[in-house]
């Protein structure tokens, strides 16, 4: 028996199912949508959480297509699907609406001119699927003016009311009302704010949002869908039948991402029961209103790989969809404060801050607080609790899983490499190499204080932090973790010329402040006693200089024994 593909990259719901795609079963979205009968709803979720796919489900589901084939087709695609088994009440809604479906990823452009005329494209092509109702158009002005966005010969003013007009023409032609879906409302905000048209952009959207949402007589409802939930009074002007349903929202909270209940199911399907506790490790940790979830991007790829090498390491495959610049950004900016609540949070800790749901691109970088709250909303960090002091709300905050952890460390493992080429480091480096403890333990102290750490494997920073600082001896060949006598010693740096004496090093972390004197003899006796230096003495060399290095926190101790053989 063939086994059922994942539909990694797959957002078109029609191909997941005719193409026999394992489907993590959604449907009953569409059940709450009819329930609540909201008018405009907003979802904002991370990204890669399946809110393209959610759009695409709901447009199969409502949307008439003209034709009885087409439209039975469509039904066809619910057949044993949750939503066909919740009765006539939910089923009768099949096929029986007109649908304007937008998605706004591709106006991810470097300049206005560009982002605009994609946005222009999208809409064009939306006409161009609709243009069969030109045929109930009244009059030769309404025929001129479809024909004129189609073909994307439009003033700014026709796409401005473009959705609103589309919404007119597709009453006159069905006689119905019309749902409108949005994808990705706020990619072009984000990309115009780093871009620097943001102004523009933001005037755009929110013309278009105003004519299509606000004082539209023929829409039905509407979904949009983004990342971050964009100040109201910014792009929702006035828009008073907007419902937000963000991450803080119970509503809808188990449609976005894979509930232990779906992930336990898939790792069964599939033969990988026993890999449970790996993929709950590394990618769930979200929680959605009420419900914890994990990463369907990230599920699904490692359920992908391990399908094909069931000991497959697992990989942030997430961190690899995106830039992760806001990280990049928190951490190049850091300042003492920040420095300290994100090593709190790499050490498993939680940090606390104020809500700020209404945000925009442009006061991202306005305070702390904004962009404690951006990396929240954009699954950065988990909701660990929440409380109300007086009228304001704080949110306890973690790192999710291990591979939002890993953006992290290795962001901030970058920015160290940058920020140590950038320093003159010829002191620390002439100290070690001429055995100064004193001045290699004051400029390594100095060093460390700067840093960012992340202490849950605390002997591995020191010693990813020493080989960043080792980095720069552009005369010396520096290597970690080499055999060497009877074991394998951590750091040695062996000079270009020769007459240096070639550099040991053994590391430790210390529990305590105190026990800082007793890990560096221990870890200078290590080096004796399993003869990590003997290296040396068989290269032809007379003497090595044998360093061991306690760690405490943003404290060293150094200790050095020439060994001369």
């Amino acid at each position: 028996m063939m086994i059922r593909p994942l539909p990694v990259g797959i957002d078109d719901f029609e191909e997941i199912i005719t193409k026999g795609y394992y489907y993590v079963d959604k449907t009953l979205f569409i059940r709450d949508l009819l329930d609540k009968k909201g008018k405009v709803n907003l979802f904002t979720r991370p990204r890669r959480f399946g809110k393209t796919l959610t759009l695409s489900m709901i447009r199969y589901f409502f949307e008439d297509t003209g034709t009885e084939a087409a439209n039975k087709g469509n039904r066809t695609l619910f057949n044993g699907l949750k939503i066909r088994k919740q009765g006539e009440l939910y089923t009768q809604e099949m096929c029986g609406y007109p649908v304007i479906s937008l998605s706004l990823k591709s106006s991810k452009q470097p300049d206005w001119e560009l982002a605009y005329g994609c946005l222009k494209e999208e809409i064009g092509r939306e006409y161009l699927r609709h243009r069969d109702v030109t045929d109930s158009l009244d009059t030769a002005e309404q025929q001129r003016r479809f024909e004129d966005i189609m073909n994307l010969r439009g003033s700014r003013q026709d796409f401005i009311t473009s959705i609103r007009f589309l919404s007119d023409c597709l009453y006159l032609h069905w006689k119905k009302k019309v749902i409108i879906l949005i994808d990705e409302y706020d990619v072009p905000l984000e990309n115009s704010y780093f871009s620097g048209f943001y102004n523009e952009m933001a005037g755009f959207i929110r013309s278009i949002f105003e004519s299509a949402l606000k004082t539209n007589p023929y829409l039905e409802f509407a979904v949009v869908t983004g990342c971050l939930r964009i100040t109201k009074e910014s792009i929702f002007t006035g828009l008073n039948n907007l419902e937000m349903i963000s991450i803080l929202n119970p509503a809808y909270d188990e449609y976005f991402g894979f509930t232990q209940e779906e992930v336990n199911e898939m790792l069964q399907f599939y033969g990988l029961s026993e890999k449970r506790d790996r993929i709950r490790e590394w990618y769930d940790g979200y929680l959605f209103g009420n419900t914890e979830v994990y990463n369907p991007w990230s599920v699904m790829n490692d359920v992908k790989m391990m399908t094909t090498d069931v000991n497959a390491l697992p990989s942030p495959y997430w961190a690899n969809t995106s830039s992760n610049s806001i990280v990049h950004n928190l951490v190049e900016n850091a300042d003492t404060s920040v420095k300290s609540e994100l090593e709190d949070l790499l050490a498993g800790g939680t940090i606390e801050k104020q809500v700020h749901e209404d945000i925009t691109y442009d006061s991202v970088y306005d305070s702390e607080d904004n962009l404690w709250n951006f990396l929240f909303f954009t699954g950065y960090l988990k909701l660990v609790s929440r409380r109300l002091e007086q009228e304001k709300q704080y949110i306890t905050m973690g790192i999710p899983n291990l591979e939002v952890k890993y953006i992290y460390s290795n962001t901030i493992e970058n920015w160290f490499r940058v920020k140590i080429k950038a320093r003159d480091l010829s002191a620390l480096y002439r100290a070690m190499q001429d055995g100064n403890v004193e001045v290699f333990e004051r400029e390594l102290s100095r060093l460390l204080k700067e840093s960012i750490s992340y202490m849950d494997a605390k002997e591995a920073f020191y010693h990813g932090f020493l080989l960043g600082v080792l980095s720069n001896m552009n005369d010396y060949i520096v290597k970690s973790n080499r055999e060497s006598g009877n074991g394998r010693l951590d750091i040695t740096a062996k000079s270009l010329d020769d007459s240096k004496s070639p550099i040991i090093i053994e590391l430790k972390a210390a529990e305590t402040f105190q026990e800082m004197e007793a890990a560096c003899d221990r870890a200078v006796m290590q080096i004796e006693e399993k003869e990590y230096d003997s290296w040396a003495l068989e290269e032809g060399y007379t003497e090595a200089l044998d360093y061991g290095i306690a760690f405490f926190r943003k404290r060293c101790k150094v200790k050095l024994k020439r060994h001369r053989f």
